[in-house]
């Protein structure tokens, strides 16, 4: 694997050790005690073996460190590249489409229904890599991995209508709490919670003080895994994975919170821009040639099978989940419709803020903050208590989604800031999306969720985050 997003590969946060350092899981290993002690040997296959002094031999297991080992720790998680990821790789994709070729050819009960949920921003990387409009790239990447085993490969537009309309009322429910007599102000500002890499940081650095400003939405991933396991998949055996622009999605699909009471995850495996076009380029396939194939959508009754029509969302290239809340809350709180959104650049263009105002008094005051600098003065600002923030969209990148740290690098000369032009520029270009607009969200929400506000709803659009205590260990000893 590349390893993970090379923005969080920072060395000056106390929660993150330097890649130097090693990972120090507590792992115990029954060996054979004798009295003399015993010598351990390297085999030509590089394995360990150890030998006592009668000459037996034992042969040694190797510790295998899982995503799950990383998330349950306070170390290492993003700098340690070496993390051996035995689930999140495009090498275990091709040999689960392996495996399911030969379980249908001998119709096995143990065939599974593969499902490929596709997110935008990796399209639009991988538009530009190989210069496709982005349907026709849509529809080559369908083919793509159809050719592969996939059964369906899916838009993932839904879930994230889903995940605005689920921050958008979870918003709303906050600020008039907040606004209440005898309410509960320390729930706002409201920060986004669909980017990984923020989260965990979160998590890990400032634990309980922070986490309740986090908004207890899932992203658009964990929503889609939902939707396609324990809605589409509620009867049958299915592999879900997904495509995204950062390797930090990988550590949000393995948390323990995304499993059904048997285990089962709701993403089974996470795979990025970059990896994509390395299987893409190792398979020899000449990607502009390849034959168009549909996309679908598994949960109608019907045939949903349909050409690629790519939609975005107005704001941001991270999903515009400021531009959104804001829209909708100016209107259902305050009466005012707002057909534009002005932000004005603060520290730099990667911090910004829109401040709705009537009669002289701020009724609004919203932000965009991505990149760990501008992270890190948010967080000091709501520690001092000098946030004046209602809602603010977090994003570990700098430029958010579209510049992820697993999208495609620039080719040709390009720069990277060029690319993410080209990126932004390509996203406006789409034909938006108002999610209350979608009739099939509004159809889930009766059929499959019992209500925009039943309890099913909220179990399963939601979920909790969790405060990471530190180890007391010698490498986390400043001198």
């Amino acid at each position: 694997m590349s390893g993970f997003s090379g923005i969080l590969q920072l060395t000056d946060l106390d929660d993150f050790i330097t890649p130097s350092q090693e990972c120090i899981k507590p792992v115990q290993i029954d060996k054979t005690r004798t009295a003399t002690g015993a010598k351990i040997s390297i085999q030509e296959d590089g394995s360990y073996t150890q030998i006592d002094q009668f000459g037996a031999q034992q042969k040694l297991e190797k510790v295998e460190i899982t995503l799950a080992d990383c998330l349950a720790c306070s170390g290492c998680i993003t700098s340690a590249e070496s993390v051996l990821v035995t689930q999140q790789s495009q090498e275990e994709l091709l040999r689960v489409f392996d495996q399911n070729k030969t379980f249908k050819a001998n119709n096995s009960p143990e065939t599974q229904h593969i499902i490929i949920s596709v997110s935008l921003q990796p399209l639009l990387s991988l538009a530009i890599r190989y210069d496709l409009a982005p349907n026709d790239c849509a529809a080559k990447l369908a083919g793509f991995f159809k050719g592969l085993g996939a059964d369906a490969v899916v838009d993932i537009n839904i879930a994230e209508d889903f995940a605005l309309l689920e921050n958008q009322k979870e918003f709303i429910r906050r600020f008039r709490e907040a606004e209440s007599v005898d309410g509960n102000k320390n729930i706002l500002p409201m920060l986004a919670s669909s980017c990984p890499g923020w989260v965990c940081y979160a998590e890990k650095t400032h634990g309980s003080y922070i986490l309740p400003y986090v908004a207890s939405t899932k992203s658009p991933q964990q929503i889609m895994g939902s939707l396609i396991k324990r809605w589409y998949g509620k009867d049958k055996s299915v592999y879900h994975v997904t495509v995204m622009p950062c390797f930090d999605k990988k550590l949000e699909a393995s948390r323990e919170d995304f499993s059904d009471d048997n285990g089962v995850k709701d993403v089974d495996c996470v795979i990025t821009a970059i990896e994509l076009e390395q299987m893409i380029e190792k398979s020899g396939i000449n990607f502009r040639e390849l034959t168009p194939s549909s996309f679908s959508q598994p949960w109608l009754k019907e045939d949903g099978d349909y050409f690629p029509c790519l939609k975005a969302h107005q704001g941001s290239g991270s999903g515009g989940y400021s531009d959104y809340l804001f829209m909708t809350a100016a209107k259902e709180l305050f009466g005012v419709d707002v057909t534009e959104i002005k932000y004005k650049n603060l520290r730099n263009p990667d911090f910004k803020e829109a401040i709705l105002e009537k009669d002289g008094k701020i009724l609004l005051r919203f932000a965009i903050a991505n990149g760990f600098r501008n992270i890190q003065n948010l967080v000091q600002k709501l520690k001092r208590g000098k946030s004046s923030y209602h809602y603010v969209e977090v994003m570990a990148c700098p430029s958010g989604c579209l510049n992820g740290g697993a999208q495609i690098r620039p080719s040709n000369g390009k720069s990277s800031k060029e690319l993410i032009v080209e990126l932004e520029q390509l996203y406006l270009s789409l034909p938006c999306q108002n999610p209350e607009e979608n009739e099939e969200v509004k159809r889930l929400y009766q059929v499959w969720l019992d209500g925009n506000e039943s309890d099913k709803s909220k179990a399963l659009l939601h979920t909790e985050y969790h405060a990471v205590e530190k180890m007391s260990t010698a490498l986390n000893i400043k001198w």
